[in-house]
């Protein structure tokens, strides 16, 4: 399953430091604007603890984690919607994305320039939110010209794509995003969807602050946290310095000690990714046997033959049960013959809809 977060943000914030601690395809940072001009990729694993310790108790020949990817991509700067710097390929990359990390400077050095000479968060996100919202104000616009005769003319389809565009028209004139529109019917959602509007992208803001503040934040989080109360965003405090000189340790242990030492519990890098991974609407169900144990991806809400063909689609097509143990009791009782004898592995039909971190087994049947 093939999604991506993209990270953005305007020049010198933070973006590359924090790519390159989230991957090993390393991007160049460095202090001046569009530093980054191609997008880099990299395909991130995602943390999960439960794996090593089933891995304890199966000893299994491999680990497999689920992975997700991310994407560095190049600064913006004011007039991006209009083409200005690197403005259309910025865009256009964003467009390929489907959720956004948004870095915010939460940190003062005077070493490193701000583009536009001063640390205001706010101000930054709203930069962004602008370009964002003109480029998805200039597609609706577009389109409406195209239904708006259409509609009036009796063509229901192009009747409710127009109701679609013009809620959002009216918002987006107010300057808000896409996402701050709800749709209640089925065929409403269906059309907003197809528009692919920027600014309907979920998104995380990612508050990059300096070491001191990396475990309860500073005054400039808290402005970012005022100015998204009303959005459904989520808000996230990362230290991108700190956690380079983390990423450069070598051990396990090392880095444990370093973040005890400053006073946290997990690094920054390890909630970002898990987060993305939240962000994305993803989930992760987990096979587990003398071969390997392993994490699969799936969109949350998906039924137990949907989460099959994740493994084969025959498995989907042949789908007869799904037999689920729950990671809890799993852990409780030691074994998978324990549990059967238990009573605790409950057998699942076509409509059951996969928790995450249900230990899976499918039964299947495929004619030939």
């Amino acid at each position: 399953m093939s999604l991506q977060c993209g990270i953005v943000g305007l020049p010198n914030v933070g973006k590359s430091t924090l790519f390159n601690c989230l991957s090993s395809a390393k991007a160049q940072a460095a202090n001046f604007p569009f530093c980054t001009i191609e997008p880099n990729v990299g395909v991130i694993t995602v943390p999960d603890e439960r794996l090593n310790k089933l891995a304890e108790i199966v000893h299994p020949g491999r680990i497999v984690p689920a992975t997700v990817e991310i994407v560095d991509i190049a600064g913006l700067v004011k007039g991006a919607s209009k083409g200005e710097g690197l403005g259309n390929k910025f865009l256009g990359n964003i467009r390929e994305t489907d959720a956004i990390i948004h870095v915010l400077r939460c940190f003062e050095d005077d070493n490193i320039t701000h583009v536009d000479g001063d640390i205001n968060p706010v101000r930054d996100k709203e930069e962004i939110d602008t370009e964002l919202q003109l480029k998805d104000l200039e597609t609706i616009e577009s389109r409406i010209s195209r239904v708006q005769k259409q509609a009036a003319a009796g063509d229901k389809e192009a009747k409710k794509t127009y109701d679609v565009l013009t809620a959002y028209q009216k918002v987006l004139e107010e300057s808000k995003s896409a996402r701050t529109v709800q749709f209640e019917d089925e065929e409403s959602q269906r059309i907003a969807h197809d528009l692919f509007l920027l600014t309907n992208k979920p998104v995380l803001y990612v508050c990059n602050v300096d070491d001191t503040s990396a475990k309860s934040g500073n005054k400039y989080v808290e402005q970012v946290r005022e100015a998204i109360k009303d959005e459904n965003a989520e808000l996230l405090v990362v230290a991108a310095k700190t956690e380079a000189d983390i990423a450069e340790l070598e051990t396990y242990e090392d880095r444990q000690m370093f973040l005890q030492e400053i006073g946290l519990e997990e690094s920054g890098v390890n909630r970002l990714i898990k987060a993305a991974f939240k962000l994305l609407n993803l989930e992760t169900f987990i096979t587990a046997g003398e071969m390997e144990v392993k994490a699969w991806t799936y969109r949350k809400g998906w039924k137990a033959p949907q989460c099959a063909g994740v493994i084969h689609t025959d498995f989907e097509k042949g789908f007869i049960r799904a037999e689920v143990i729950k990671y809890d009791d799993y852990m409780a009782y030691g074994s998978e013959n324990a549990v059967k004898e238990a009573g605790k592995m409950s057998i699942e039909g076509k409509d059951y809809i996969v928790q995450d971190g249900d230990i899976m087994h499918f039964r299947f049947n495929v004619s030939k």
